[in-house]
């Protein structure tokens, strides 16, 4: 009795033995148990989600939507006050309205500085026949005077002409200058106008810019997330009123870099959803990570110290959902999933999308 107890109890104690190294050996992949399906719980749904901001500040007027509603592109979603900006606009379009007043008196006045060169250079010419004709009449009357012809008080009107018309054509001439200086300032003046009036016309478009932000649109069709706007709240820019998610997803799983030396772009995935009572869907490896998520960390872990223990990293892999399938309209970013790859299956020239 007692050799067949001792039996029995050495075979259950192999057998216990054996099956301890047979569960160590599978949870390890090691042979018997290798498999070419990589797995990891380490998964989760991903999706565009867009925070929805003011660009000023302001009090709440209208909130047009409420939590978790379906929304279409360029929907409204908040009105801000927008008496302010209003009248910011009706500022800027009146300082428009200023500079482009002055800007049409600085080009009357450039057709008056070249009336007045005209009338100066008309001048000019009328002295110049003045000068010479005082010249000419002195060139008659000074060979008379030495001659005793003419009279002393003939050459003196004479001498007193020329001169005079010498005094005309110079004070013409200084004139015409005055009035070519008065036309090249008008000129370099009009370049700073025509600048205000540019100036002018952006302070317009700012402020238009601005109010048109006091409505706040949908960026894209989606989903919405709770909506933190309250008609009356005041909200600043920057502020986060709520958040819509678009309906495209796909998947981000963090593998192992001992799982990733098989795996490659376009090998089909299986993928099971928390949420969904573990349902499968499927999918097609899209993209990988340039390195791994410890290298996008706020705070990057320093190797280079005495206590260092080698930790596997993990390196996010994209994953695309296939189209077609009635449940992948269920899933929203966050969810968790479990995802595995046949790295023995050959991988597809093009994923399909999700």
């Amino acid at each position: 009795m007692t050799r067949v107890f001792r039996s029995t109890a050495t075979i259950i104690a192999l057998l216990l033995g054996f099956s301890g190294v047979m569960l160590i050996l599978y949870a390890w992949r090691l042979p018997p148990f290798t498999s070419t399906v990589e797995t990891t719980d380490n998964a989760f749904v991903r999706g565009q989600v867009t925070l929805i901001s003011p660009q000023l500040a302001g009090y709440v007027s209208e909130v047009s939507v409420q939590d978790f509603q379906k929304v279409k592109a360029g929907q409204v979603l908040v009105r801000l006050d927008n008496r302010i900006y209003e009248q910011k606009l009706k500022q800027a379009q009146a300082n428009l309205a200023v500079q482009k007043a002055a800007l049409a008196n600085s080009q009357q006045k450039r057709r008056s500085d070249e009336a007045r060169i005209a009338a100066g250079e008309a001048q000019v010419t009328g002295a110049k026949a003045a000068l010479s004709t005082a010249e000419a009449n002195w060139n008659r009357v000074e060979p008379l005077l030495h001659r005793g012809v003419s009279t002393q008080s003939q050459a003196d009107q004479a001498r007193s002409a020329l001169e005079q018309a010498r005094a005309s054509l110079s004070q013409a001439m200084s004139a015409l200058e005055v009035s070519r200086q008065d036309l090249a300032a008008t000129l370099i003046n009009r370049q700073s106008l025509e600048a205000a009036v540019q100036s002018a016309e952006a302070a317009v478009h700012l402020a238009e810019i601005d109010l048109q932000n006091t409505t706040i649109t949908a960026p894209q069709d989606g989903r919405l997330s709770e909506v933190g706007a309250r008609p009356g709240q005041y909200v600043s820019a920057g502020s986060q009123l709520m958040a819509i998610v678009p309906e495209t997803v796909w998947v981000i799983a963090n593998f192992k870099e001992t799982q990733l030396s098989d795996m490659r772009i376009g090998q089909p995935v299986t993928f099971t959803v928390d949420a969904l009572e573990h349902v499968s869907l499927h999918g097609h490896l899209e993209r990988f990570s340039p390195a791994a998520g410890s290298e996008f960390s706020v705070l990057k872990p320093d190797n280079a110290t005495g206590n260092f223990t080698k930790v596997a990293q993990r390196v996010p892999v994209r994953v695309s959902i296939d189209p077609g399938q009635e449940l992948a309209e269920q899933l929203a970013p966050g969810m968790s999933v479990v995802v595995s790859v046949d790295t023995a299956a050959p991988a597809q020239t093009r994923a399909a999308g999700g």
